[in-house]
């Protein structure tokens, strides 16, 4: 039999499934746009932050534009629209930078990179809406909309009634126990009401998940209920492959017994078996016998081990000439 290089199947297999050219992905090709944009953004914040703190270097102080940019200037009546477009950017920078600082040293001192990477991921959203509702009432506030007797005049329980904040104070809570409970973080594969996927983001109300055909469940905190975690230990891949009644078993299993061994070896992302468990049906219409073969792996590679094992078997009865239902049958068939 001719070497198996299993990385390159797989490799293979999902250029294939996504529709891509060529034989070989060596790897993922990022998304232009997002990042032409995310560097545009930081250039602008960038530079806005160069002028808002050494402006005074490039405009006189009595200058319009300079006093209206200036947060901390009071001097003058400012540009409404410059003003507004300053607090935007200052709110910007503080939650940009909020996010790298955390990615940054949380990322270190975390027990775990998910552990750590699901606080970034909360935090960093707790900073976004406090810097979004700061922005918000700061430019209604430059543009002479008395943002602030509004928010007294409602009331803050009013307020906080009807930004329906009881359903977000449940929200962030979920999400805070979840990460110090270390029930899952981000990168786990998760079970969530039948639906199976990897956890890519997890919100300040949210929590994302992806399954395998790119489909992504938003759930909210809250709502997410009896959760199983799918990466806590390594998971078992089951697979079926049948024989023909006829088939000697005991002949089956001397070879199962000595190539086993030897399949494990060629599938490198199997951690432990494969296993021959025995006969888990007779079907008496069809005169196949099912053989049951588990193996252990981590979750996120179960589906593609399976499949590997499947095939290997497949080849090993081919090589070995064991009898299937459809192998017998087509012997009958030629015999006619």
């Amino acid at each position: 039999m001719r070497d198996f290089d299993y990385y390159k199947s797989v490799e293979e297999g999902r250029r294939v499934a996504e529709g891509r050219a060529g034989v070989e992905r060596v790897k993922e090709k990022p998304d232009k746009k997002g990042l032409i944009w995310k560097t545009a953004a930081g250039v602008v914040i960038a530079a806005y932050y160069v002028l808002l703190f050494g402006g005074s270097y490039f405009f006189d102080g009595a200058n319009s534009f300079y006093r209206s940019l200036n947060l901390f200037s009071g001097a003058g009546d400012p540009n409404k629209i410059v003003r507004v477009v300053s607090y935007l950017l200052f709110f910007a920078g503080i939650a940009m930078g909020a996010h790298l600082a955390l990615d940054r040293f949380l990322m270190r001192g975390a027990a775990s990179k998910k552990m750590g990477g699901a606080v970034v991921s909360l935090i960093s959203s707790l900073i976004q809406y406090a810097c979004a509702i700061a922005a918000a009432l700061l430019s209604l506030n430059a543009l002479g909309v008395d943002a602030m007797g509004i928010v007294a005049g409602l009331g803050v329980l009013s307020l906080i009634i009807g930004m329906g904040a009881k359903e977000l104070i449940s929200d962030v809570l979920a999400g805070l126990f979840i990460i110090f409970e270390r029930s899952f973080g981000v990168g786990d594969i998760i079970v969530v009401n039948n639906f199976r996927g990897e956890v890519k983001v997890m919100g300040i109300r949210t929590t994302q998940i992806e399954d395998e055909g790119g489909n992504v469940l938003i759930v909210n905190n809250s709502k997410l209920g009896n959760v199983i975690n799918m990466t806590e230990q390594l998971s078992i891949a089951n697979v079926q492959i049948g024989i023909a009644y006829t088939e000697s078993l005991e002949k089956v299993e001397g070879i199962l017994k000595e190539a086993l061994p030897e399949i494990g070896k060629e599938i490198p992302e199997l951690k432990e078996g494969p296993f021959y468990e025995g006969i888990t049906e007779i079907n008496w219409k069809t005169g196949e016998i099912s053989l049951a073969f588990i193996a252990s792996c981590e979750e996120g590679a179960k589906y593609r081990v399976e499949r590997a094992l499947l095939r290997r078997l497949k080849i090993l009865f081919d090589e070995k000439d064991v009898l299937t239902v459809f192998s017998l049958t087509y012997r009958i068939y030629n015999r006619k």
